[in-house]
């Protein structure tokens, strides 16, 4: 389902329409451009792909619904920066009414009963990707109606992800649940039947917004699992490197096969095992990861810790990309490409951060 050649990548960046996403973004059958995989990983930023429109000419009220969602992205990726590890638990104030720190077994087992819900998770597991709205109606059943925390069932998710953020997800799964946002999100069958082009009737969500905060956990999600959650990574081998040559890390976050392409220098791909304990993900999207890398010329494959490889190699020229989950690499740090460099600091609200990032773009021809 998604390319990982770095050529495929751009040629789908020029092919997105955002009138069309403005329109129609909340439908599965959406023109939605699935390149959140590629952002994710680093292969390309929020950045490049708005740049792409703006060569084409595109207005701002053309894109500015696109653009949104991209300054979403930005945005989470700030808070993060500001709270760190804070985001791990709930950021703004406690979740309520938690019966459980599990998540409902009936998601796991895509057992719902909710097609549109299920046929979303058997399409999680088969291909790595979920439609942004199917993933708020899963979080919302989750939380809301199950009332299981946030934290495991978004674990969950991200696990199975191509796209894994651990800060959009996160508090993607705290906006819902209220611990991001001043109340939480609910979705009834209606909604899910108007946007998914499901008709269910009689389901436990077939009730009207009133009825959700004196809602009962139905039966079907009383049963909760923790789900096992292990990351298999590549099997640690030793390299052949030059001591003697600068050394740029890649990572999770960072296969960007255009960084720094004129030097000569060792380029290692870094998966620490620290990093997958406390964020694993499936072998789907090691895999994923392993492919869009193959895009990186001479990069090398390393399964250890940071300072064992620099300790290991003798390594002294040091180059990484700036990451939250990087704030034990030592050398020199660069900035990513950020959309809105400007724009750094921890806004409260996204509407607040989103003003001046508007104000941004409309100066921008």
């Amino acid at each position: 389902m998604f390319k990982t050649s770095i050529t495929e990548i751009l040629a789908e960046v020029e092919n997105i329409n955002p009138v069309e996403y403005g329109r129609t973004r909340n439908f599965l059958d959406g023109a939605v451009t699935r390149l959140s995989p590629y952002i994710s990983r680093g292969v390309i930023s929020p950045k490049y792909v708005l740049n792409s429109l703006l060569k084409r000419g595109y207005k701002f009220y053309e894109y500015e619904r696109f653009a949104q969602e991209l300054a979403w992205r930005e945005y989470f990726q700030n808070v993060w920066a500001a709270a760190k590890d804070e985001i791990d638990d709930d950021l703004k104030q406690p979740q309520t009414d938690v019966k459980n720190s599990l998540m409902p077994k009936a998601l796991i087992d895509a057992a719902t009963g909710i097609e549109a819900i299920d046929k979303g998770i058997t399409d999680l597991y088969e291909t790595g990707y979920i439609h942004n709205h199917l993933r708020m109606y899963i979080a919302a059943t989750a939380c809301n109606i199950g009332k299981s925390h946030w934290r495991v069932p978004a674990k969950w998710m991200y696990f199975h992800l191509l796209d894994a953020d651990w800060a959009s997800n996160a508090l993607s799964w705290q906006w819902t649940a209220g611990t991001f946002s001043s109340k939480k999100y609910y979705a009834n069958q209606d909604n899910i039947n108007k946007f998914c082009a499901t008709n269910q009737q009689r389901t436990f969500l077939d009730v009207d917004y009133a009825e959700f905060d004196e809602l009962p956990i139905p039966e079907v999600l009383r049963e909760t699992e923790n789900p096992v959650l292990i990351t298999e990574l590549p099997k640690k081998e030793p390299l052949e490197i030059g001591s003697s040559l600068p050394t740029l890390v890649y990572n999770f976050y960072n296969l960007d096969p255009f960084w720094k392409p004129d030097i000569q220098a060792n380029r290692i791909l870094l998966f620490e095992p620290s990093h997958f304990e406390k964020y694993p993900v499936s072998s789907k999207t090691i895999d994923f990861v392993l492919k869009l890398a193959e895009n990186i010329g001479g990069i090398k494959i390393y399964s250890g810790e940071f300072d064992e490889l620099i300790s290991g190699y003798n390594l002294s020229e040091i180059y990484f990309k700036e990451h939250p989950t990087n704030r034990n690499y030592k050398g020199t740090e660069e900035p990513r490409d950020w959309m809105f460099p400007e724009i750094r600091n921890y806004y409260p609200s996204f509407f607040g951060y989103w003003r001046k990032c508007e104000k941004l773009l409309k100066a921008r021809k």
